[in-house]
Parts: C-alpha cells; structure tokens; sequence
C-alpha cells in the first residue's frame, strides 16, 4: 500500500502535491528520480508560459469585448457614451477593489517585486482574478491605462499559485513570481526579449544565470500562445524606417532631450498626487476611479478620443503620418494629463501602453517640427514615432536595455539601432539628472516598502580589492629556502606574519612566533615548504569587489593580491584591519 493510500503523507512534497492532486504516484515518482529540483523549475517554467498566455489571451479579448459592448467599435465623437461610460465603470472598479478584490491597486509592477523579496513569493490567486476582471473592466471601458502590466501581475499570481500546489523549496518559491511575470509580459507585448530585460532589470534587480533560462522559457512559450491563439501579426504595421546620415542624430538626440523633460513631468505629477489622493478619507476611494473616468471622458468629448485606453491604434496611425504635428503634441500632454488621473485614483490598469503613446505622440511631433526647418532630414514620421516609444521607456519607466530591444522587437529594423541608442541615452541622462528616484521606486516607497533597485546599483561606487590594498611586504619568503636562512632575514622586521612564495602551488602564510619556534627546535634546516600546511593560500585579484575579501581576511592574517596575468608577481594584500578600514571610511564619507 502506498503512503497515500494508507494515509501517512509522502516524504517528498512534490510526491505530496501529487497525491493531493490524486496523478498516479508511481508516475511522478519515476519523474522524481529523473528529473532533478534545477530541471523540474525548468519544465515547471514552460508550464507557467502557457498558462500565462491562455490567461493573457482571454484577458485581451476580454478588455475587447468590453470596449465594443460599452462604447462600440467606432466611439463617437461628442457621444454622450464617452464620459459616462468610464464614470460608471470607475464606480463598479472602485466598489470590487474595496469589497472583493483588495491589493489589486495600480499596476503590479511593484507587488509583484514584493513577492519576490518580502512575501517568500507570495501572490493570492485572487489578485490574478481581481486584476482581470477590474483591469478588463476599466481599460475596457475607456480608462487611459494598458494592459502590460496587469498581464505581468496576472502570470506572477498563476506563478506563485503552481509553486505553492506544487511544494516547491522556499528558494524556488522566491523566484517563480518572476517567471511568471515574465510571461505575462511577453505575452502581452508578444516581445519576449523585452519581457525578459524589462523583468531583470526591474523586478529581479539583478542578473542569474540560476534564474534567466527559466525566465526566457517562459516568456517564450507564453509568445508562442498568444500567437497560436491570436496570430503572429505584430502590435504595429510598421512603416519604412531610414536613418541615412550620421548628421541626423543630433535630431534624435534633441528627440532624446525633449522626451526626458516630458518622462519627468509625467512622473513629478504621478509621485505628488498619488500620495494626496491616497491620503483622503476613505470613503473617496469609492469615486476616485469615477471622477478619474469623467476627466477622461470629458477629455475624449471634447475632441481626444485616441486617449482612451491602451491607444494601439492611434499609435499606428501616427506612424503613417495621419495626424499633423500639433495635433500629436496635444496628444502628447492630453495623454499624460489623463493617465496620470487615471493611474493615481487607484485605478487597476499598467502604464506600458500609455507610455509608448506618449512617446510615440511626442517622437512624431518632433520628428515633423525638425523637418519644417531641416527639410534635408530622411527620417520618416514612422522612425521618429518608434524612436519616441523608446525615449519615453527609457527615461519615465527608466529601464534602458529594454527600451533599446523593445523598439527594436515592434518594428523588426536594426537600421534605426544607433537613433534608438542616441536618443534613449539622452532621454535617460536628462531624466535621471533631473528626478534621481525612478518612477518604480517612488511609488513604492509611497507604499511604505523599500525594495532594491538595480538602477542605484548600477550607479552605486563599487568598492574593489586593489581601494584597500596594502604595498608589497618588504620581506617575502621562500618555501624553498630553509628555515634558519628564513628565521635570519626577518631579525630585522617587526611584522608579526609573512608571506611565503611556493612554487608552484602558489602562496602560504607563517606567523613571526612559528618561524622562531621552528629555528628554537632544531628544525632549521628542514625546508620552509615541508612545515607548511598543504593547501595553499587563497589569492585575490585587484579589480574583484572587495566584498570577495570579506571570506579570507578572518582566517589569513594577510591575503595576497596578485596580477590575473601571473599569479607569482604580487600586486599588493589585504588584512582584516585594512578592508574594515576601508568600508568604516567609505561609511564616514556617505
């Protein structure tokens, strides 16, 4: 009889979810043996992919369905459907997220970083349903937010639901809201690679390999449903980009510059009124998400109805040229205007779309006003529209890896690379010189968390080896030479330890009182290397963190440092004294 059947719980946790599953144990207890923890995660990934694609699916055609079914497929303009519509639904989002679905505020970006470093990867089913249904429900009716980012929170809850059925090891767990995430986006987006960056640098932090296989599959085969469902066709009909003469990047940079003035005015509004709205009586919240949808609609009856929503479409008409310049500036700052209302209100909803129409407004308009003085320029309203989207990318969400290959997997031309590069580089500088907290980062410490940030790393001084090294001991030894020729050449140092040359094993160690000791009882002449232990010394190099020093110094009282070229030409060491010195004075300095 097996453990299930006679009632006692199986050892391993992944035969004790199959068992609660009730799989034919004998089965999965084959894949056991085969299959070790590292693998499983792996297949487990491609699992996630594809039940976060089905999700991403239906969730796209959800918000869909809800747009035709509220405000048709044509929404007219001065319709009476275009403020009331979002105003009612802000009403139905807003009773949900107090009543049925709490958590579910904002984008998902944020919680689900948290998983990953506060809650052991923790996300309730019921987020993913929550988010669907509100996000659905508001985007879907007209709210000027997307559906990337809920799509990524959604794929992290499904992740995090698997590995929690499934029992796997606390570690795993950590690690799977991640992946899940990853799928989500790609499979909204249907751009895996910018999935993956985007989910490296902003939600992992840092790059592992022990992660980034399992990361890439699942967004893979999410991609690979969403386009067996959905189709291959990208998000896009991509006009015929150039970029001819090296001259034209200072038209991209001046692109680059204006976009990172409008990716912090965007994010200044969004960091000072979402704390004072969350900041009001609770009772608010009930009609935030509503007068948010009037403002929106109010806006769409007026004349804007692109602002509504993800936008897509608009976008695609910007790129072949339908809308002039002033038209596409005052998309531009309408746009930003009405997802900052809708985004700070509470409303469930991402800011991905909004922000490649923003980019892609501001791109095309700059892109034309450059061309009425410089009419020499080849860039098209097409090239300049993508590189905007990257602009805005790089310098509001400040994530410039997946600016550059997100612009690059919409429009499938590496031509436009160096304008895409050019331009998101000055978008980023000016942005980060000008608002040194990324957007992320704002509203989570808004929400009382503090959680790393890989763009403070990237620009945090890192402390190396060679900033705590000591100068070469004048007296170094030779494992060769005896131990009374040793004994004599330190009579005159005053240093209590030295190093030992041993060739070819490398470097040891011998305290002054060892070597006397030695020389006292009458081993002095034995070789040096023969009263040595075997192992030899760990050894440094000087460009490696100095965290790398921090496992040697309390066992070693000096730790050689040499070149990578020769491990016998010593560069400097380091001591315990020397390397705490070091960080006590780089604390004193910060």
């Amino acid at each position: 009889m097996n453990n299930a059947a006679s009632g006692n719980s199986p050892e391993n946790p992944l035969l004790l979810s199959v068992a609660r599953a009730r799989i034919p144990q004998r089965l999965f207890s084959t894949l056991e043996g085969v299959f070790h923890e590292e693998v499983f995660f792996l297949i487990l990934s491609v699992f996630i992919g594809i039940f976060s694609g089905l999700a991403v699916v239906c969730f796209r055609l959800a918000i869909d369905w809800t747009h035709l079914a509220l405000l048709g497929p044509l929404p007219q303009t001065h319709g009476w459907r275009l403020f009331a519509v979002p105003s009612l639904a802000g009403l139905a989002v807003a009773a949900l997220m107090l009543h049925v679905f709490p958590g579910i505020r904002g984008s998902g970006v944020n919680q689900t970083k948290a998983a990953l470093y506060i809650f052991n990867g923790f996300i309730p089913f019921r987020t993913a349903v929550g988010k669907f249904i509100c996000s659905a429900l508001a985007i879907g009716s007209g709210q000027s937010l997307g559906p990337e980012d809920p799509s990524l929170q959604i794929g992290a809850s499904i992740a995090s639901a698997l590995g929690r059925q499934l029992e796997i090891s606390r570690q795993k767990l950590r690690l799977i809201a991640p992946v899940g995430a990853a799928a989500g986006l790609a499979a909204a987006f249907n751009a895996p690679i910018s999935a993956v960056l985007f989910v490296i640098e902003e939600v992992i932090g840092r790059w592992s390999a022990g992660i980034l296989g399992s990361v890439v599959l699942s967004a893979v085969s999410s991609v690979v449903i969403v386009r067996w469902f959905l189709g291959s066709e990208p998000l896009f009909r991509i006009p015929v980009t150039t970029f001819k003469r090296p001259t034209e990047l200072v038209a991209y940079a001046v692109l680059g510059i204006v976009g990172g003035l409008a990716s912090v005015a965007f994010a200044k509004s969004i960091g000072y009124l979402r704390p004072k709205l969350k900041a009001l009586p609770r009772w608010t919240q009930y009609f935030q998400p509503a007068l948010a949808g009037l403002l929106v609609g109010l806006i769409a009856f007026l004349g804007a109805p692109q602002i509504m929503g993800a936008g897509y479409d608009s976008m695609d008409q910007a790129m072949h040229g339908q809308y002039p310049w002033k038209m596409l500036a005052i998309l531009a700052v309408l746009k930003i205007v009405a997802t900052t209302v809708s985004f700070v209100s509470g409303t469930p909803g991402g800011m991905f779309a909004p922000t490649l129409f923003i980019g892609a407004m501001l791109g095309g308009a700059v892109g034309d006003i450059e061309r009425l003085f410089f009419p020499h320029l080849t860039g098209s309203t097409g090239t300049y529209v993508l590189v905007g989207m990257g602009v805005l990318f790089a310098g509001f969400l400040r994530v410039p890896m997946t600016s550059v290959f997100m612009v690059l997997e919409v429009s499938g031309n590496y031509e436009i690379i160096v304008p895409v590069i050019v331009a998101n580089t000055f978008s980023y500088v000016v942005s980060r010189s000008l608002q040194s907290i990324p957007i992320f980062d704002i509203l989570t410490r808004q929400d009382g968390l503090i959680l790393p940030s890989l763009e403070e790393e990237r620009e945090e001084a890192i402390l190396r080896v060679e900033d705590a090294m000591l100068p070469v001991p004048p007296t170094i030894l030779s494992a060769e030479d005896y131990v009374d020729a040793n004994a004599r050449r330190i009579q005159d140092s005053t240093d209590p330890a030295f190093l030992v040359r041993m060739h070819p094993s490398g470097w040891s160690i011998i305290t002054r009182e060892r070597l006397q000791r030695l020389f006292q009882e009458g081993k002095g002449e034995l070789m040096l290397g023969s009263v040595l232990p075997p192992q030899p010394l760990p050894i440094l190099y000087p460009d490696l963190p100095l965290d790398s020093a921090l496992r040697y110094v309390n066992d070693s009282a000096l730790v050689p440092v040499v070149n990578r070229a020769n491990s016998f030409q010593l560069e400097g060491v380091v001591s315990r004294d020397s390397v705490f010195q070091k960080y006590g004075s780089r604390a004193t300095h910060n």
